[in-house]
């Protein structure tokens, strides 16, 4: 049976996916990683130097991916009021922490419910 993948090597798939997403780019407000696309956060990495647990924080607008998430292990609404919109950190050291793909399908989430159509149909190569 394979090995699951370490937290730095989920986080990074992560990021790489969030990254090949249209229009997408990476900022470092507050000395944390972000994924914006046109100017607004969609995913929010946070730091990769060791100085606080690896995590992702994503906004999730469907009921049963909200749910899902919330209900993976220590996951909880975000920090400063972003719960109340549908922003989930879950975090990556956990025994059982969510797979990468799916935090990949979860990123790609969050990335639709922020971009624009425009960006959203390149997505679906239409």
């Amino acid at each position: 049976m394979a090995k699951a993948a370490g937290p730095a090597a989920v986080w990074e798939r992560v990021r790489t996916f969030a990254l090949g997403l249209p229009g997408a780019v990476e900022e470092f407000p507050w000395g944390e990683s972000v994924v914006k696309v046109n100017k607004k956060v969609f995913v929010f990495l946070g730091t990769d130097d060791g100085s606080y647990p690896l995590g992702i924080t994503m906004k999730l607008k469907d009921p049963e991916a909200h749910a899902h998430a919330l209900s993976s292990p220590g996951a909880e609404p975000a920090g400063y009021g972003l719960g109340k919109s549908g922003w989930v950190r879950v975090p990556l050291e956990e025994t059982d922490a969510p797979a990468a793909d799916l935090l990949c399908d979860w990123t790609e989430e969050s990335y639709r419910v922020i971009a624009p159509k425009k960006l959203i149909a390149e997505l679906d190569g239409e």
